[in-house]
């Protein structure tokens, strides 16, 4: 026992210390436990096989879905919409929806599926997203406490006391102890997170990319000002002829950039998107995105009886306005230096081999402060130029890592992970409804149905690679939790919970209820800082159900005290999965939770005791 209070309380010094990641500490005392021979390989591996674990990292793909395909950015700008230019506001409405959400479906989903629309909606608004995650997490707790089904420690309750002979909780039991902490946290929790705020700007201002988007560096080249859309309808005499037999580019100094062409089921339309290969056939209704002079292109449609698919004029110039949208979901774009004595210096564009060797088109040339992108291909490429490439983003990712040449800015995979894939959002709200319901109305085990989502999201694109998907789990807040778990199994098998619990009731019980309710309080809270809140429930239940029974008490406040005490753990990052899913999102340190959580923890407490025993009397 002695050997495994040491390395609890060793373990919350490094975690109060915040030097070392804490993933790294957790898996040092998980490492310790079993060193010490305190448990067994089999039991410290426990924690990495536990349902929660899986639901956490599967439920960051279920996230990550959400604001891939911008339904996070919908959302965040429906609320920001409500809120209009007040914080406090959007403050209030986080609260209450993720309280209400977290009331039907579990904590952990809940925090999953809005995280990244706080993660929107900071950076919409200008507010540091650190005012916002730590506060949702908590919100999501409290939502969990106004049903049956919103968190664990409320589960255990109702299954302990049908064992013992009593009635079991109803659906909204405890509907009136999570409304009355939701209103002290919408009245705290705002002035208590401004502590936050200063730090969070500083890392904010400090990790901010300065890699460009392809957007950016579509509108930095101006290529809506120098693209034209055209559409193939019959009779031209392209239709059924390759791109290579035409020969456009050499004909008529035009280049096409990107063809897209509508699908021809009348049930699904879509809109396929292509870079013009030398084999593609040109079929009717394709439409070519074409750079060049705008006379160019007039002959080229001119002789080709193509139609332009922007009929608005331009003054007195009398052209086409692009009014399209460039699309980047798998054509990408990205900035390439030509380095110092490159073997590229002196060569003309159509020479690189970069089309040749990568599949990569090179539209355009920055060079000093000039953007080149007329007749690129008979440019001679200098040192230190940035070319403009085009291509799928795996091709350019290939060029980032294969051509010695040149320097490609930013990392290609990173960038087409963010490029926002809206042509998928319904297939991902669905997904996401669906999982909702399977966990609402039981039609699935929670882990299974979040599984499924997940393993959903990717089989139909929400993500452009598994690679995607993988890259949105928080994997320290996965270790940090699985970690964890065991810790309750060492404190269980070496008696360390027992003399807790038992010192509680012995100091307390010639005092009264109030004071057995106290103390259970303080033990569930303290307990529930080192160990997971489910595990420390399921030791404290019984606890307190005994503690009724030897006072004579109604059980009812006792056991509902340990559901709330377990469930408001808030004074650290790794008692609820909420804690830990916004902890390195949110680069919270342990302190960070103390600082804002443990103030709001006590005042919980202090209401909780007085008001308990009046909503269910002894």
């Amino acid at each position: 026992m002695t050997t495994t209070l040491i390395i609890l309380v060793v373990t919350a010094v490094f975690f109060v210390w915040g030097k070392i990641r804490s993933d790294i500490v957790a898996l040092s005392s998980l490492l310790a436990l079993v060193l010490t021979g305190i448990l067994t390989p089999e039991e410290a591996l426990s924690g990495f096989s536990n349902s929660v674990v899986i639901m956490i990292a599967a439920l960051f793909i279920v996230g990550g879905a959400i604001f891939q395909t911008g339904i996070a950015g919908t959302l965040s700008a429906r609320l920001l919409h409500f809120a209009g230019k007040s914080n406090y506001k959007l403050f209030l409405l986080l609260m209450l929806v993720t309280s209400l959400i977290g009331s039907f479906l579990s904590n952990t989903g809940t925090v999953a599926l809005l995280m990244p629309i706080v993660v929107t909606m900071a950076s919409t608004s200008a507010l540091n997203v650190r005012r916002l995650l730590m506060p949702m997490a908590f919100a999501s707790s409290i939502g969990g406490m106004m049903t049956l089904i919103g968190t664990p420690p409320v589960l255990i309750v109702h299954g302990a006391l049908i064992e013992s002979g009593q009635e079991g909780l109803s659906f909204f039991t405890t509907l009136p102890v999570g409304m009355i902490l939701l209103v002290i946290s919408i009245l705290l929790l705002w002035p208590l997170t401004k502590i936050l705020d200063k730090k969070g700007k500083k890392e904010i201002g400090d990790n901010r990319s300065t890699v460009k988007s392809p957007g950016q560096l579509a509108s930095e080249y101006r290529l809506s000002e120098n693209m034209y859309r055209v559409e193939v309808k019959r009779p031209s005499p392209m239709i059924g002829k390759t791109i290579a037999a035409l020969d456009i580019t050499k004909r008529f100094a035009v280049t096409i950039v990107e063809i897209r062409r509508r699908s021809a089921s009348p049930l699904i339309k879509t809109i396929t998107q292509e870079l013009p290969e030398a084999g593609r056939v040109m079929a009717e209704g394709d439409i070519l995105y074409l750079i060049g002079d705008f006379e160019n292109v007039q002959t080229f449609v001119s002789e080709n009886e193509l139609t332009f698919t922007d009929q608005m004029t331009n003054g007195s110039l009398n052209r086409p306005v692009f009014s399209g949208r460039l699309k980047f979901d798998e054509i990408g774009m990205a900035e390439v230096v030509v380095l110092a004595n490159s073997q590229l210096t002196g060569r003309l564009v159509k020479d690189s081999g970069f089309r040749q060797n990568y599949d990569v088109n090179i539209i355009g040339i920055q060079r000093k402060d000039q953007h080149l992108l007329q007749d690129v291909k008979d440019i001679k490429m200098q040192s230190g130029d940035m070319l403009l490439v085009q291509g799928t983003w795996e091709d350019i990712d290939r060029l980032s890592r294969l051509e010695a040449e040149v320097v490609v800015i930013g990392q290609p995979a990173m960038e087409a992970s963010k490029v926002t894939l809206h042509h998928k959002a319904p297939v991902a709200g669905g997904i996401m409804i669906l999982m909702v319901l399977a966990m609402v109305f039981n039609i699935l085990p929670p882990v299974i149905a979040v599984l499924l989502a997940a393993v959903a999201m990717i089989l139909t694109r929400c993500f452009r690679t598994v690679g995607d998907a993988y890259r949105t789990i928080s994997w320290e807040s996965v270790f940090l939790f699985a970690a964890m778990i065991p810790m309750a199994v060492a404190m269980e098998k070496t008696g360390v919970s027992a003399t807790i619990a038992a010192g509680i009731v012995g100091m307390l019980g010639s005092y009264g209820p109030y004071m057995v309710l106290v103390g259970i309080y303080l033990g569930t809270s303290l307990l529930t800082m080192f160990i997971s809140n489910t595990a420390t429930a399921v030791l404290f239940v019984p606890i307190a159900l005994q503690a009724a029974l030897s006072l004579g008490v109604s059980p009812y406040p006792f056991v509902i005290t340990v559901a709330i005490a377990a469930s408001m753990c808030l004074a650290s990052p790794f008692s609820t999965p909420p804690n830990a899913m916004v902890m390195s999102v949110g680069r919270y340190s342990f302190m960070d939770y103390v600082k804002v959580g443990l103030p709001l923890q006590l005042i919980y407490m202090a209401v909780m005791i007085i008001v308990l025993p009046l909503l269910f009397p002894f």
